[in-house]
């Protein structure tokens, strides 16, 4: 079978590069061994905020009280019709990309993809037998799995990867997370509010410690309001699975100790899916575990690309969609832009959400700059009040010296959903008196950026 494009991978980023090349009027084969639609839409991104969801309601409903609203009768999560339904809608929307692949006439071969030469890649399917698809471009979408740690390997039942921790049979009476990236806090933060008891273990100094350090002690905070445990700057020894409970032995500060729980979750990063996939039968170059490649995606080896966690940069969804689009318009011949990566936004679901965009204020003291900050709490924001969710604040980080954005970090209810203003504001290299001047409506939460971009001179408009 010959086409102009073969994708290995079916995630985030595989299926916008064939869909896109499609679209570009391409003949493209799609090869996957699982799920059409890769780890994102079956074991990552949608099915936890479908949970957490679930955990959402669970919570607004045992506070109904403070809204006037009273509930006869108790209220309890029913766990195994949490995990279908979670279940239920990464099924639907990975018939939805399968629906668009098919929309846009593209071959989905189901079986192991592995490059046998610049332009061949052997599947071998379920049953043994293999077939062999020609390209002239092949495109390496193949994402990442989950990283044990040294001494500490996941055996899916005891000590368990976000993988398992979706899908569990029965909710776990105790759990200890090891690591506080936004796999373990968001998992954490689920499994909390459902009631299991459970135990964050942090190595570095903060929890989520890529993020501005002034939003990960907020987010500690709101943890020990929540009574949900952690423990930050403590490196985990070993965990023994030999008695009924998991031991984890760990090293603080203060010396060692032991922690049990029935269940440990491994949350400790992801590593590349590059075994197996024919990288060194055609020399591909690889470092750190990564596949080495230019802006447009190219490896040194012509004709095949390589995009998402199989290369070093973020390892988010939006990212891998984005690098899908421009590796496949350089292909066509478009001249896209590269992407900045400068500006890329992340987002965390934990309770209250967490997003940022740019540099943290840490970031950019060491770069050099001279910042002006502004900040603006939700306890001052109508719209929060109303809501009876007065947890958070907005931080923006301006150059003093020509009054640019330079990041954004946001912590507080649907953050997630506002980031982009600022995301927008820094591609299109906007002022603090842009944001300011552009009227926002009232009562929202979104009134907060400006409020906080207001701050940075040290004025607030104070809009209740």
């Amino acid at each position: 079978m010959d086409f102009d494009i073969a994708v290995i991978g079916s995630g985030p980023g595989g299926y916008v590069a064939a869909i896109r090349a499609a679209q570009l009027g391409k003949s493209v084969a799609i090869i996957e061994q699982a799920e059409i639609g890769g780890i994102c839409l079956n074991w990552g991104c949608i099915p936890t905020k479908a949970l957490l969801r679930s955990a959402h309601i669970y919570h607004e409903m045992q506070s109904a009280g403070a809204y006037g609203i009273q509930i006869t009768g108790s209220v309890t999560p029913d766990f195994k019709a949490i995990m279908a339904r979670s279940r239920e809608v990464s099924a639907t929307m990975s018939k939805g990309v399968q629906y668009l692949l098919n929309k846009h006439k593209i071959t989905i071969i189901t079986g192991h993809g592995a490059i046998r030469s610049p332009h061949d890649v052997i599947v071998r399917f379920e049953n043994g037998e293999t077939q062999t698809i020609t390209a002239t471009h092949i495109i390496i979408a193949t994402g990442a799995r989950p990283k044990a740690l040294p001494g500490i390997p996941i055996d899916g039942e005891k000590v368990v990867s976000y993988r398992q921790a979706l899908a569990l049979e029965k909710q776990p009476e105790s759990m200890i997370v090891i690591g506080s990236g936004a796999i373990g806090v968001e998992l954490a933060n689920f499994y909390h509010t459902l009631g299991t008891r459970v135990t964050v273990i942090e190595y570095l100094p903060n929890l989520v410690p890529t993020e501005d350090e002034e939003i990960s002690k907020y987010l500690e905070r709101c943890f020990r309001k929540a009574r949900l445990p952690f423990m930050t700057g403590t490196a985990v020894k070993s965990v023994d699975v030999s008695e009924e409970k998991c031991r984890v032995t760990v090293e603080t500060a203060k010396g060692e100790q032991t922690l049990e729980a029935e269940i440990v979750l491994s949350a400790a990063g992801v590593i590349a899916n590059l075994e197996n996939i024919g990288l060194e039968t055609v020399g591909i170059e690889t470092q750190k575990g990564k596949i080495v490649t230019d802006e447009y995606y190219r490896t040194n080896v012509a004709g095949i690309y390589a995009i998402g966690d199989v290369i070093a940069t973020p390892a988010l969804a939006h990212v891998a969609s984005a690098e899908a689009i421009c590796c496949v318009e350089a292909i066509a011949g478009l001249a896209p832009a590269p992407i900045n990566y400068a500006h890329i936004p992340s987002c965390i679901y934990t309770s209250p959400e967490i997003a940022s965009v740019g540099m943290t204020e840490k970031e950019a003291v060491s770069k050099g700059y001279e910042t002006r900050i502004g900040k603006f709490p939700y306890t001052a924001s109508g719209k929060a009040t109303a809501m009876g969710n007065k947890d958070g604040f907005i931080k923006l980080i301006f150059n003093k010296e020509d009054d640019s954005l330079l990041g954004a970090h946001f912590i507080g209810t649907n953050v997630t959903e506002m980031i982009m203003e600022a995301g927008i504001s820094l591609k299109m290299k906007a002022k603090s008196m842009d944001i300011i001047h552009t009227i926002h409506p009232h009562p929202t939460l979104s009134e907060a950026v400006m409020e906080a971009a207001a701050a940075a001179y040290g004025e607030s408009v104070h809009i209740q």
